[in-house]
């Protein structure tokens, strides 16, 4: 039998040594095991090598620096379990989760863990809709939010839902004060065993449905799971880790928690109200952070900086999310002697290829299948192939890190049952078992770091007057990689003008959080189709490849920024 902490120390020791980790890991039996309690509890907060050593590191605007040991975060969120607890919260009960890079962010994960309620983490960018189809989708007993997030809630009913504010300045009515979680007693006891299969994570992800997709995870597949990331990302015990994602994602959980804290390392956050590439990287200089992952499109943003005036601590730096192009590695390389090491999961999954430490970095590959995974490269047939999708063997080789499958309207999973998975990403395998990214199977893409779905978009445009269809498709953008474009075909009688397009971003200004916001529409008169009158959004995508724009399909192209009154509604920060 194999345990957690053998898993763990075996990849811990061959971290440089990607032939004898692939070869000799083991994942942890599906044993009783809850990660909070067994772990971060019994292991990180009470052994003496790591109980006094800060756990998480939080440094907001002004440089005011929060610190909390192991030890310290153990004991605060037994506090919040036992205040949940006292609320009426049970094992199963569902608990929505909508905050910022705040210490009750990680205290409320930890507590629900120990109390097996499962956490629906949510952005804090959601509009009143989408809050309200993860209240209702998701049924939520309880929800946790900051101050900024209660005025969301009014008029969205859930007379039965416990709401509890975090940071209130003011009494809000119907809310409890989190801060009351701090005259809870500090011990905690668990009403019986956590098991493996327990479900523990309910994420919602962007798909190919008008509707994201319910993805489950147990108290296995993300804390245990997350061994194969914390290989990738070359975490060790006492490094100083900054992830720089958004809450409500699952890199967060990737990296902001169980990760790191997998290693035995400091979670390090920086707040920044408007994004700052100087002032972050004078911050990572300062505070000696070790080991550094950020998305392609902050990596884009720290090259317009003097690199090599910075003095930083770093060993590791890692990018996620999108392919790195060349001139990027090279830049970050010239400067810090420091080759930026991509990797790749989904939401479903945690770190499941990458390149990993210590091994040849091939410029443009997203790196060789992780400890545990055991990927084949499919077509549409089942056959293995050179190009093709990235495609899971389960059975008996079910990696600990997939997903329970996506839940549906009863309750019940789907999508990562049989013997394959399908994850939907298609790349090409190399001779030496590379993969480089090539796209998806579908039409969902990449925008920053954020998922975007074509259909809910379409969705939302379709709900205005003026348009009879739409087309959403990723249009290059030098920051972010691409940018929500919509090619939109009007209702008779209306004409394409300024006036019209402005009316239509008004719309998905009120409808759509600003990480989905459409920034470019065209107004055309016909939309490619195939004979069974699909829309080619294929035959678009290439248009804006190309930049072609003598095409018969082009029409008239409007972009957000030309309309001032938009900008004065635009949320400051780099996810806007």
């Amino acid at each position: 039998m194999t345990t957690f902490q053998e898993a763990r120390t075996f990849l811990l020791k061959h971290r440089a040594d990607y032939d004898t980790a692939v070869k000799g890991f083991r994942w942890p039996d599906p044993v009783p095991f809850n990660w909070a309690l067994d772990w971060f509890d019994a292991e990180l907060g009470c052994n003496a090598d790591s109980r006094d050593r800060t756990a998480l590191w939080i440094v907001d605007a002004g440089h005011k620096e929060t610190k909390l040991s192991f030890a310290a975060l153990s004991a605060r969120s037994n506090q919040v379990a036992n205040f949940l607890r006292a609320q009426g919260l049970r094992r199963g009960d569902h608990l929505l989760l909508l905050l910022g890079n705040v210490v009750p962010l990680w205290e409320t994960m930890l507590a629900a863990m120990k109390l097996g309620v499962v956490v629906i983490p949510a952005t804090t960018l959601l509009t009143p809709d989408e809050l309200r189809d993860r209240l209702d989708r998701g049924r939520a007993r309880v929800a946790v939010a900051s101050q900024d997030q209660v005025a969301k809630f009014a008029g969205l009913g859930g007379d039965n839902l416990v709401r509890i504010v975090v940071g209130a300045s003011t009494t809000h009515d119907g809310w409890l004060p989190f801060e009351q979680a701090a005259g809870a007693p500090e011990t905690f006891a668990p009403d019986g065993p956590t098991n493996a299969d327990d479900p523990m994570l309910l994420y919602f992800t962007s798909g190919t449905t008008a509707k994201p997709k319910l993805v489950r995870h147990s108290q296995r597949s993300y804390p245990v799971g997350a061994l194969s990331t914390m290989f990738w990302l070359g975490l060790q015990p006492g490094d100083v880790h900054l992830n720089i994602s958004s809450p409500g994602w699952a890199k967060h959980a990737w990296s902001c928690f169980f990760a790191p804290w997998n290693a035995g390392a400091t979670v390090f956050v920086v707040n920044q109200p408007r994004f700052d590439a100087k002032a972050l990287l004078a911050t990572v200089g300062r505070c000696g952070v070790t080991t550094l992952c950020a998305p392609p499109t902050v990596w884009r943003l720290f090259i317009q900086e003097r690199l090599a005036d910075f003095k930083v601590s770093l060993r590791e730096v890692c990018g996620a999310g999108e392919p790195l192009n060349p001139e990027v590695i090279d830049q970050v390389k010239a400067a810090w002697g420091l080759t930026i090491r991509d990797g790749y999961g989904q939401t479903e999954t945690t770190a499941l290829a990458g390149n990993s430490p210590g091994q040849k970095v091939k410029v443009g590959s997203m790196g060789r299948p992780l400890p545990g995974y055991r990927v084949q490269i499919t077509d549409s047939d089942g056959h293995v192939t050179k190009e093709g999708e990235v495609t899971l063997v389960l059975g008996a080789d079910r990696p600990a890190g997939l997903m329970q499958g996506y839940q549906g309207e009863d309750g019940k999973l789907s999508g990562a049952d049989g013997d394959l998975y399908r994850s939907g990403d298609v790349v090409f395998a190399d001779d030496e078992g590379y993969l480089t990214f090539v796209g998806r199977s579908d039409d969902v893409f990449k925008s920053s770091d954020y998922r975007i779905s074509p259909f809910e978009l379409e969705s939302v445009l379709l709900e205005h007057e003026s348009v009879a269809e739409a087309a959403v498709v990723p249009s290059p953008d030098p920051i972010r990689l691409a940018i929500p474009k919509a090619y939109v075909l009007l209702v008779s009688g209306v004409e394409r003008t300024p006036e019209t397009a402005l009316s239509i971003f008004r719309h998905l200004h009120t409808r759509l959080a600003p990480f989905k916001r459409i920034r470019k529409i065209e107004l055309v008169t016909e939309l490619p189709k195939t004979i069974s009158g699909k829309i080619r959004r294929v035959q678009l995508r290439r248009l804006e490849h190309d930049n072609n724009r003598s095409d018969v399909l082009r029409g008239a192209e409007f972009r957000e920024e030309e309309f001032p009154e938009l900008q004065k509604v635009r949320t400051a920060g780099l996810e806007s």
